[in-house]
């Protein structure tokens, strides 16, 4: 079992938070057992003749047989909704003391690592250099332009979600609701690792100021943390709308809705049930943004939609009178 303990004002400082760096190395874990991860096979389909031109070898030893990761590889974002390239330029920082104690605590025996961490691990700031241009190498050529905004886009409405569980029913009904092996106590929450490929070592986690981040991810079947129970308190758990994923855009079948709208616009507010932006729209409709902002723009200011923005991104999401239109 893991317990993170709460003290007096411990609660006051937990938040939300999405990785793009650690959705790229989790998404690893697909090559190692694709049978997990049925939501990601089209993606994988489309990847797999782009993996033979990177540094596969090194990319696959970077998730264990048992799917963990080393902690140095996903550090706990400064704020909500980092950029990849601030984290990969963290992950580029990283000692080499703690390249080669993270590697070690995720293999857990020295014979256990795969020959090209045994080999690299001799100069673990050469490692360090290989390793951050691989995944770098990954994320441009796999991951950035079709599949990050997808998956953006579903962790958004996730946190969208969890807040209006906490705002309307409290924190007890929040931790509750990320996964059902979280139980919270009032000052404690309890994790208890069951099913996963190997045990996890009980632990004692005290947040003690230092604010317990919770994280979803597309890529874990149950609520889990960092290796290592002294790095700065995480709490990652499975994200609602993963099967989404693999989704083609729904038809529109509402003839009605079709000829006040137009199909375009139906098709569009059928799709905002749940906040998404218009990047991600022009990719699961295969348009270009352009002319998905037009019809966004009439849609909100009809009143059908309203957006809010997170940096450079603006994110859509159907308002009441969407919601009645629609039904």
């Amino acid at each position: 079992m893991i317990e993170f303990r709460f003290a007096v004002g411990d609660l006051a400082t937990t938040s939300f938070a999405y990785s793009p760096l650690q959705e790229a190395v989790f998404s690893l874990r697909c090559l190692h057992d694709p049978a997990r991860y049925p939501h990601h096979r089209p993606w994988l389909r489309r990847i797999r003749p782009h993996l033979e031109t990177l540094d596969r070898d090194l990319l696959s030893a970077l998730i264990a047989p048992w799917l963990w990761v080393p902690d140095f590889l996903t550090p706990r974002p400064a704020r909500a909704r980092p950029v990849f390239a601030e984290e990969l330029d963290e992950v580029r920082r990283t000692p080499p003391d703690v390249v080669v104690a993270d590697f070690h605590a995720t293999y857990r025996t020295k014979e256990a690592l795969p020959p090209v961490l045994r080999r690299g691990l001799a100069e673990p700031e050469v490692l360090l250099t290989r390793l951050t241009d691989a995944v770098d190498a990954y994320w441009r050529t796999c991951l950035s332009d079709s599949w990050w905004p997808r998956v953006q886009s579903i962790l958004e409405a996730d946190l969208a979600h969890q807040a209006r569980v906490l705002a309307e029913q409290g924190a007890a009904a929040l931790f509750v609701g990320l996964d059902t092996r979280l139980v919270w106590t009032g000052e404690q929450l309890r994790l208890t690792r069951t099913g996963d490929t190997a045990p996890w070592p009980p632990a004692d986690i005290r947040i003690a100021g230092r604010g317990l981040v919770l994280m979803p991810t597309l890529f874990a079947r149950g609520a889990q943390t960092v290796i290592d129970p002294s790095r700065p308190p995480v709490l990652i758990y499975p994200a609602r709308g993963r099967a989404t994923l693999s989704e083609a855009p729904p038809p529109v079948t509402d003839r009605a809705l079709v000829r006040l709208l137009g199909r375009p616009r139906a098709r569009l507010l059928g799709l905002l049930a749940e906040p998404a932006s218009t990047t991600e729209l022009a990719h699961r409709l295969d348009v270009t943004p352009g002319a998905v902002s037009q019809h966004l723009a009439i849609l909100y200011d009809a009143g059908l939609l309203s957006r809010t923005r997170s940096g450079r991104t603006v994110w859509y999401v159907r308002t009441a009178l969407g919601d009645e239109l629609c039904r």
